[in-house]
């Protein structure tokens, strides 16, 4: 679920947001520029911190997230996503029930990965963006690793280097093991049938329990295997309008 953020989209947005450094390097989307061998760190790290600021710091809750608290209400439930700017989190979720498989926009982890552990920076993404000057941010602001002395990276899977999100992985075992042979519902909200990272080892699941409740919406695209086509409904659909129909429901 984007939100209209769109990674791969070479739009007005993006040249909006990201104008000079595509006039600049050549980049022509946010994800080219996440995956970037900028010549400088001060430059590199004036790219993501304007990102950050303007997906995450400023990131207002929406209609979509406004519904879907509705509909999950005192509902225990757990959010499994492959998006990493944060905004089930920063929408009120309970970011100890969100599993981001591909990790977060918010936190730091050594490029060398030298060691595990992660490094909150959103308050540091927002000192580099306000001392921002021609695309690059003061070399004092610079993040190094407090183990190796080496470069810092943003927690994303773009290489070998990508930290694994345990924590996260644990949380949903034990949230699943806590609902083994009751009734479940899993929501699948925006994937489209190419993307498999998610939707694969859920609908594998959804198939070995027939306790679990399969609903899928997607403007457009959707995809509902043979093998749970009996416990599964498909939505085709904007999520806002469709999750308001289930909260109506």
């Amino acid at each position: 679920m984007t939100e209209g953020l769109h990674l791969f989209a070479a739009n007005q947005a993006f040249r909006d947001l990201c104008g000079d450094f595509q006039d600049k390097y050549g980049i022509s989307c946010l994800l080219q520029g996440m995956g970037a061998q900028w010549p400088e760190e001060e430059v590199k790290w004036a790219y993501w911190s304007r990102l950050v600021q303007h997906y995450c710091r400023e990131y207002k809750k929406t209609p979509v997230m406004e519904t879907l608290q509705a509909l999950v209400g005192q509902k225990d439930y757990f959010i499994v996503t492959s998006n990493g700017e944060c905004h089930f989190e920063k929408s009120g979720f309970d970011p100890k029930r969100i599993f981001e498989v591909e990790g977060t926009w918010l936190d730091l982890q050594c490029a060398r990965a030298c060691h595990n552990t992660l490094y909150p920076w959103e308050d540091l993404a927002g000192k580099m963006a306000a001392a921002e000057t021609g695309g690059r941010i003061p070399t004092e602001l610079v993040p190094h690793c407090p183990r190796c002395g080496g470069p810092m990276e943003v927690h994303l899977a773009m290489d070998s280097s990508f930290l694994p999100n345990t924590q996260g992985e644990e949380a949903l075992k034990q949230f699943l093991q806590n609902w083994i042979g009751k009734k479940k519902v899993i929501l699948e909200l925006g994937i489209g049938p190419r993307n498999q990272l998610i939707k694969a080892p859920l609908m594998q699941l959804a198939a070995l329990d027939p306790s679990i409740t399969y609903i899928t919406i997607n403007k457009g695209q959707l995809y509902i295997p043979q093998e749970i086509a009996s416990q599964a409904y498909g939505f085709d659909g904007l999520l806002e309008p469709v999750l308001q129909e289930l909260l109506q429901a």
